[in-house]
């Protein structure tokens, strides 16, 4: 059976890991070969996979073996594969593989190469794991697994310590949204006593009474439920208010940029809203919280974006705020349109990234913006798809990401979520201002090239060229299958047909060509305010506006002083915190140790001083039982693992028969 090759597609990566992480420093600057060689033969897997269920393969859940085992839970290693995760398959392999192909150009001077490799792969069998998971509980370890690896590359450079500080930093926030996502699915355990998606979402109808009664702060169950898996959410996509990892996660080389915020990572978070689209519809409170948080930080990310001026940045930005608008859609039931635009995405952001690479790899590691311009006939093919991209990104008619940012657009609309719909029409102009600001700034403008870097000016080796011209074309054609007579949405619509949302009402003419045509005059008029303030670079109106506005410009230049906020009322006084116990365990604990030597002492003084026999008596007496007592606890603090486990064991067992005891006597020794 066809579908059954899905366990290679994660396995040949991994394969990857293993050659280049055992042998790794004997391949040297061969890992390449390994590590492209096994992600290109899992892509080309992906897509006969991919052609199989398309062609109307039925959908394979295959549990593979009983991974653990403790009593009443029961856990696999197991792989759904069905229209959703045949496309985040595809979309992973390919991207991933094109970023490890530009890779071996970017990175060919890197002395930990193999290691840097290793990484890459790791994260690819992370990610797929993830989103081939038929159970909650193997998709947490693909979770986990990329927090791991954005760690590790991110912090890959780990002799700067802006890049291992910003390594620990997204680690840290990953941690906070992980803590809801584990009491998310320490509650469907509880209620459906499985984590096998076909039994929680097969066991919904029998589970509505225990699901629709009222739990914490008079929400249902489900509601609660939806809302810890959407922290988990958050913190791995990147919302509000867990986002400040992502624009860090820069210091990590230019394709782990690319892979953390195309094809693998931050789409995690909405792959997981969408797959648990059946729990999600049974909570109307907690769907309108992710089309909320979404709508705000897709302009929140935006405002931001509009005033950076590292080329990294701006796309990191650029970023959390699409990520908004996929929350967005899924938060208005429109599941379909949400994946669709991270496929969309994955292409466009992808090759902003690796092209935001070129630039800084032709000007010898400059990423400030203000010291660029003029670039377009030095880098051409960088040039011609980064423009593509840009168009991708802003929302231009006939480009990949108008049809997917307009069908989300659409659904909010025809929700009646006109509030949210008028944000997302907000962030789109503001998506088209900051892309065409970044473009011309950097290949149009004003020649601000370092004049001792100018004369080393040249187009990327093909290594790097042919993937960006690759994921352009795919900037350019991949929108066209979302048309309704394409072949997305007849695959992928089937997965959320319980989703009677997705079904939004709205006519051909007028509607939907009408809102098509206001989105392409939204963003055409970004597009052309950035093209007034930015392409010749000579235009007064960018310092008039910082100068007029000083304040607001301050507020969104400095990131609305989110990090200093977060830096002052959770690292500062955390660390304030931690002295305050420090002093308690120091004058308590270590003060109580001291006082008792302090009273052997000044008792024996009172001895000493009236010499009366039962005086004496007592101090000795109490200085043997201190004495003693210290020679039994310095027996038991052996410093072996093993013993201070037995112990625990042993604590635990005891209070285990206590507890049973205690009950077995309460209910009358019955």
């Amino acid at each position: 059976m066809i579908l059954e090759l899905v366990v290679l597609v994660p396995v040949l990566p991994l394969a990857g890991v293993l050659i280049n992480g055992l042998f790794g420093h004997k391949i040297g600057h061969g890992a390449h070969k390994v590590a492209i060689a096994t992600t290109g033969l899992s892509a080309a897997l992906a897509f006969i996979i991919f052609v199989a269920v398309a062609t109307g393969e039925k959908p394979l859940d295959w549990n593979l073996y009983t991974w653990v085992s403790a009593g009443p839970f029961q856990a696999t290693v197991g792989f759904l594969v069905d229209p959703l995760s045949a496309v985040m398959m595809l979309v992973v392999t390919f991207v991933g593989f094109l970023i490890h192909v530009y890779s071996k150009g970017y990175m060919h001077e890197d002395p930990g190469y193999a290691r840097f490799f290793t990484y890459m792969n790791l994260f690819m069998v992370s990610m797929l794991v993830l989103v081939l998971a038929n159970n909650y509980f193997l998709m947490f370890l693909g979770w986990e697994g990329v927090g791991l690896c954005s760690y590790l590359l991110i912090g890959y450079w780990y002799e700067k310590r802006s890049a291992s500080d910003a390594g620990k930093k997204a680690f840290v926030v990953n941690r906070i949204g992980d803590a809801g996502f584990l009491l998310g699915l320490f509650l469907i355990w509880r209620t459906f006593g499985s984590l096998q998606y076909s039994d929680v979402f097969g066991g919904i109808e029998k589970a509505k009474g225990v699901l629709q009664r009222p739990s914490v702060l008079g929400l249902t169950l489900v509601t609660v439920m939806c809302l810890l898996l959407f922290v988990g959410a958050i913190g791995k996509s990147a919302q509000l208010p867990l986002y400040v990892w992502l624009p860090d996660a820069m210091e990590g080389p230019t394709p782990v940029s690319a892979l953390i915020h195309a094809a693998t990572m931050v789409t995690a978070g909405v792959y997981m809203v969408a797959r648990s689209a059946p729990l999600f519809n049974q909570a109307p409170t907690a769907l309108l919280a992710v089309a909320v948080v979404g709508a705000l930080t897709a302009v929140f990310a935006a405002t931001i974006a509009c005033v950076q001026n590292d080329i990294k940045r701006v796309v990191a930005y650029s970023t959390i705020s699409q990520l908004g608008y996929m929350f967005l859609g899924c938060g208005v039931g429109a599941y379909a349109s949400a994946i669709f635009h991270l496929g969309t995405h994955a292409f466009f952001k992808a090759l902003l990234f690796l092209g935001a690479g070129s630039v800084i790899h032709a000007l010898s590691g400059e990423q400030d913006i203000r010291k660029m311009g003029q670039l377009k006939g030095k880098l051409p093919t960088t040039h011609w798809t980064f423009l593509a991209a840009s168009l991708a990104n802003a929302g231009i008619f006939p480009l990949a990401g108008f049809w997917s940012k307009d069908e989300i657009l659409a659904s909010a609309f025809a929700e009646g979520h006109f509030v949210l719909w008028a944000l997302g029409s907000a962030g789109a102009f503001l998506t088209a201002f900051y892309m065409f600001r970044l473009y011309f700034t950097v290949f149009w403008g004003r020649d601000n090239v370092d004049h001792h870097v100018a004369h080393h000016v040249h187009e990327s080796p093909a290594s790097m060229a042919v993937p960006l011209k690759v994921l352009g074309l795919g900037s350019i054609l991949v929108g066209l299958f979302g048309l309704p007579t394409g072949l997305y949405h007849p695959l992928v619509k089937q997965v959320f047909s319980a989703a009677a949302k997705e079904a939004h009402h709205l006519s051909f003419w007028p509607d939907e060509v009408g809102l098509m045509a206001l989105a392409t005059v939204i963003a055409f008029a970004g597009f052309g305010l950035a093209r007034a303030m930015y392409r010749t670079g000579d235009s007064p109106a960018p310092a008039h506006f910082a100068e007029q506005f000083r304040r607001l410009y301050r507020l969104v230049l400095h990131k609305y002083w989110v990090d200093e906020v977060y830096d002052a009322v959770f690292v500062t006084f955390g660390k304030k915190v931690c002295r305050a116990l420090w002093k308690v365990d120091a004058g308590v604990v270590d003060g109580a140790v001291n006082g008792s030597g302090w009273l052997t002492v000044a008792l024996s003084r009172v001895s000493a001083f009236f010499d009366f026999k039962f005086v004496d008596g007592l101090v000795n007496r109490i200085a043997d039982i201190i004495q003693d007592g210290s020679q039994t606890l310095r027996k038991i603090q052996t410093g072996v693992v093993q013993n201070y486990l037995l112990a625990m064991s042993l604590a635990v067992l005891g209070a285990t028969v206590i507890y049973v005891f205690a009950g077995w006597w309460l209910a009358g020794g019955q």
